[in-house]
């Protein structure tokens, strides 16, 4: 099994989100899961044009058209991405909130990925379907404030509401969170809200693992 890690934080060492995701890794090679990880890191690793001549040729995928032969070389550093995406049997996102919903990087990321012929397609009514079903999608997030449902911040939460809907338009159904929150409440709250996060990986981890084994 192959599990892509999307990483959506500059912080690296020092991030909490991080911090929760390496828990979750740590947890299914111990628990003997045969998953081999991939890193893709939004912040450091290069990604590709998402202006320009892509941006053509993603029209001319949207209206059912080849792409112009001269926009095939460019558009293959998308495919690149898509392709690694695809390959994926599990993607596990680690993004803080920004401003109520995810970090501009995983933004840009989403926008690269999900194009038509790909990750979706139109039927001949121009209905689209998903074409990502039997993928599972692990999001880890970390929060300054108590974002949880019922309680009074919960509206301001477009993070987890987006990322549901994003993969789920691709396909993806089999959807699991852990948030870690709240965060900017003092030093002893933080760390305890680390704490349940890793615990809350760690059990998860032991929930994947039979099923990631196949």
């Amino acid at each position: 099994m192959l599990l892509l890690h999307v990483i959506a934080t500059p912080r690296s060492a020092v991030s909490a989100t991080l911090r929760v995701s390496h828990a979750l890794l740590e947890q299914l090679n111990l628990a003997s899961a045969d998953v081999q990880v991939e890193t893709l890191d939004l912040f450091t690793d290069d990604m590709p044009s998402v202006t320009g001549q892509n941006i053509d040729s993603k029209y001319d995928l949207m209206r059912g058209q080849p792409i112009d032969a001269s926009r095939i070389a460019p558009w293959r550093s998308i495919e690149k991405l898509i392709s690694q995406f695809l390959r994926a049997d599990v993607c596990l996102i680690s993004a803080p909130m920004w401003n109520f919903s995810i970090p501009y990087a995983l933004k840009y990321y989403i926008d690269a990925i999900v194009q038509p012929g790909y990750l979706f397609a139109y039927d001949d009514s121009g209905v689209p379907s998903g074409l990502c079903g039997g993928k599972k999608l692990v999001c880890v997030t970390s929060r300054g404030g108590d974002y949880s449902l019922g309680g009074p911040m919960n509206a301001y939460d477009m993070q987890e509401p987006y990322l549901r809907t994003i993969f789920g338009f691709v396909g993806i159904t089999d959807i699991e969170f852990v948030n870690v929150q709240p965060m900017d409440m003092g030093p002893a709250r933080r760390e305890a809200a680390i704490l349940d996060g890793v615990s809350a990986a760690r059990r998860l981890a032991d929930r994947l693992a039979p099923a990631l084994q196949g």
